[in-house]
């Protein structure tokens, strides 16, 4: 039976953090955080400020690393056995967004192991000790609303998208003051990051009519702002933070596809960030899967307004559209240009073409697809040649 699944209460705007006034009753919350970015602002002072005028003990968790590691859940998950809270709080980019829905299932089930939770949809039930409340820094992850987390075994260098609506979260606080402070580069990763969200989430087979309504709206919100968002612009990084929490919302439910398949695999292998991944791969997977989805494509070309009288022109549109947008951000159109040697390239690419064919997000891709089709995509993103096949 198809499913549509968001958080309880999502409070969005300027100082929505002080919202969390809402959590009176509660006892205890451990806040999950990652660098000094957060401290740096004031914005997690403020969120300790508030819960603690609600009434509620709180602990600090801090250090979630980008791209956060089964060995920081488990230490997460050890804090907050010992410190029993009955609210988690995580504050931040989508890493320490990630790293505590995950320390929430060890929280709650200390018997479990990561093998026993890393196929989709196979976590029990949470909610036994604690709610969760996500507030988002970066405007891209959208982790505050969605049933993924993305969690790196630096072991075997893969990332594991864990996915299950028990991890949705129970508040989302979309406070728009918190993304002004974002660098230019993570802003240009992060947007094209809930592009790649949005239109994936478009074209991918568990699509709904829940979902393609906030899947349009958030592209063309990200097309409207994300350039002038890059540039600095106030009005706009406030609207790209509503923007891709709405592509968030889409994707969590419609599910997405091998751009992310793909994204996950090679990001940890060749050390570029997830967004920028992404942005690299998304104007080949849309050329690989228009074989079978072109109206689909098509349909977004139109509701941003780009040129063609074909369906075939209009995604040839939408595809050099993201390619313009990618220079405007400054990002490199290909891995090559991205720094990735040909040496690295060779070493890993049966791995990770094999890996990304596995990859949950594989499954919702509309257009279906085996190892050697998956390594010749991603010789396409290295290159910069078109995919014809």
């Amino acid at each position: 039976m198809p499913r549509f699944t968001l958080p309880r209460d999502l409070y969005y705007g300027p100082d929505a953090i002080s919202e969390l006034k809402n959590l009176k009753g509660y006892k205890k919350a451990i806040i999950v955080t990652g660098g000094s970015s957060m401290k740096k602002g004031g914005f997690l002072q403020k969120t300790e400020a508030v819960l603690k005028e609600a009434g509620l003990e709180t602990m600090l968790f801090e250090g979630v690393e980008p791209d956060p590691s089964i060995e920081t859940v488990f230490k997460g998950a050890k804090a907050m056995r010992d410190f029993e809270p009955d609210v988690i709080v995580a504050i931040g980019g989508g890493s320490p967004i990630d790293a505590a829905k995950a320390m929430w299932v060890f929280y709650e089930y200390p018997e479990k192991s990561f093998e026993d939770i890393k196929d989709p949809f196979t976590m029990p039930k949470l909610r036994q000790k604690a709610i969760f409340v996500a507030i988002p820094s970066t405007s891209g992850t959208a982790s505050e609303v969605t049933a993924f987390s993305v969690i790196t075994d630096y072991s075997t260098n893969i990332k594991y998208p864990l996915a299950d609506f028990e991890i949705t979260p129970d508040i989302a606080i979309l406070d728009t003051s918190i993304p002004q402070t974002m660098p230019k580069k993570l802003t240009a990763h992060t947007g094209m990051d809930a592009l790649t969200h949005a239109i994936e989430a478009y074209v991918a087979t568990a699509r709904s009519d829940f979902s393609d309504p906030l899947a349009i709206k958030a592209i063309s919100d990200i097309y409207d702002s994300l350039v002038d968002s890059y540039n600095g612009d106030k009005d706009a990084r406030a609207k790209m933070h509503i923007a891709q929490c709405l592509a968030g919302m889409s994707f969590s439910n419609a599910l997405l596809g091998i751009a992310h398949s793909l994204a996950h695999k090679t990001g940890a292998v060749f050390d570029i960030p997830h967004g920028c991944c992404n942005a690299i791969l998304l104007p080949f997977v849309i050329q690989y899967n228009s074989k079978v989805c072109m109206e689909r494509y098509a349909q977004i070309a139109k509701a941003i307004g780009l040129a063609g009288y074909t369906d075939k022109q209009l995604v040839n549109s939408l595809v050099d559209s993201i390619k313009e947008m990618n220079k405007k951000l400054n990002i490199a159109q290909t891995y090559k240009e991205n720094g990735v040697s040909e040496e690295l390239l060779n070493a890993n690419i049966d791995k990770i073409a094999a890996n990304a064919v596995l990859d949950p997000c594989t499954a919702s891709n509309p257009r279906p697809i085996d190892v050697e089709n998956m390594k010749k995509v991603l010789m396409c993103a290295y290159t910069g040649e078109d995919v014809t096949f």
